[in-house]
């Protein structure tokens, strides 16, 4: 019998990281050192009380049927958070659980989209950005973001009869992978803007609890007039450590979200109850363990990236994110997988390719602070050592 399988499967490659992954056990198995910088996997624990919410709620049989929908005391848990720490009023019908962003912005493309219609997604971005709208059967548009602007999309330049079948546009600041953050000023512009052109904005806010140097991470719902026309993915997994969890919101415009409802209650039987208690102890619970970690974030970044330079690599500072973005050595051009494995082969530091991202992601490197200050900093001694640059 010849297996046949759905042509969509051709876009689809062996992932970096399983590469990657592959490589670095080869590496250990040598006996050799290895800095694994490439996943976004946080490092730091849950704090207790969200750990023990979780235990307790999993001791009681009751908490084992099919949830089917959000606890009441979830969904308060979430406007409590966003009139806390985000300043914004939210309805309970303008909130939902979603089993992790990622599934979340994969599904959502199929409430917004017909075959065909088109869908601004950013260049270079998280490639979950272009994936869940392709499974829509969208178009993908890509905009592009360059350092010359800062990393933003070009509102100006987008042309307005390719915009008029667009349905929906992805942003995420800060983003992943650039690591740049985007000034209030900006969404001010973005949510009119949009309005105008009759585009949904979508915002992946994964970060706003990892920004650094006094910067400010918002919620785009705190813009006048952004609940007409904009939804945002909210998740518990780098703020909270909660990423095995599987533990995120879309918040925002009702129809939106009502539709979403109705689209996911064909696929999923909701998020285990032992879960949804730990989330109402991670969003009610202080944020003491939130500041210190982003602190902790932006000391790795300071050993990573002012270490790097002090070697002869320019990589500049992240703005926000688990991690840093950088160019690569001009020696090796525009070929960032072959760096990358040139790197870990004589460093044991290992990346992630930026052509991982998107086609202008080509040339650079992604790095994850996912260690400690002092392996950081032994990481740096090893790029220089290795004679990469």
């Amino acid at each position: 019998m010849e297996l046949k399988f759905a042509d969509r499967m051709k876009d689809f490659e062996e992932g970096i990281f399983q590469v990657l992954n592959e490589k670095q056990n080869e590496r250990l198995a040598q006996g050799k050192k290895v800095y694994n910088l490439s996943v976004g996997t946080p490092d730091f624990k849950p704090a207790q009380h969200i750990m023990d919410a979780v235990v307790e709620a999993a001791k009681k049989p009751e908490n084992y049927k099919y949830s089917l929908a959000d606890l009441p005391e979830l969904t308060q848990s979430v406007i409590n958070r966003f009139r806390k720490r985000y300043g914004v009023e939210l309805e309970p019908d303008e909130i939902m659980s979603v089993y992790g962003s990622q599934e979340g912005i994969t599904h959502i493309g199929m409430t917004l989209c017909n075959p065909g219609d088109g869908v601004l997604v950013p260049n270079p971005g998280y490639p979950i950005f272009s994936i869940g709208p392709s499974l829509a059967d969208a178009r993908l548009i890509p905009y592009d973001l360059t350092e010359e602007n800062g990393y933003l999309p070009d509102l100006d330049a987008m042309d307005d009869e390719l915009l008029k079948e667009v349905k929906f546009m992805v942003v995420s600041y800060p983003l992943n992978p650039v690591c740049k953050a985007a000034p209030k000023s900006f969404y001010e512009r973005l949510v009119p803007w949009a309005k105008d052109k009759n585009i949904v904005i979508i915002h992946d806010n994964a970060y706003s609890d990892i920004i650094y140097d006094g910067r400010e991470g918002i919620s785009i719902l705190s813009i006048p007039g952004a609940k007409d026309n904009c939804v945002e993915f909210y998740s518990l997994s780098k703020s909270y450590n909660y990423t095995g969890a599987r533990m995120s919101f879309l918040v925002g415009n009702k129809e939106i979200v009502a539709n979403f409802k109705k689209l996911r209650s064909q696929i999923d039987y909701g998020i285990f109850y032992p879960v949804q208690h730990g989330a109402i102890a991670a969003l009610n619970g202080p944020d003491d363990m939130i500041r210190a970690q982003c602190l902790e974030y932006q000391k790795r970044r300071d050993a990573l990236c002012g270490g790097l330079r002090s070697i002869g690599w320019n990589i500049q500072d992240s703005e926000g994110t688990m991690f840093a973005w950088g160019s690569i050595p001009e020696k090796y051009g525009e070929d960032d997988v072959a760096f990358v494995m040139d790197l870990m082969e004589k460093s044991g530091v290992l990346c992630t390719p930026g052509s991982s991202f998107g086609t202008l992601g080509k040339g650079h490197v992604r790095f994850a602070l996912t260690l400690p200050v002092e392996v950081i900093e032994e990481a740096v001694e090893a790029v220089k050592d290795a004679g990469v640059l």
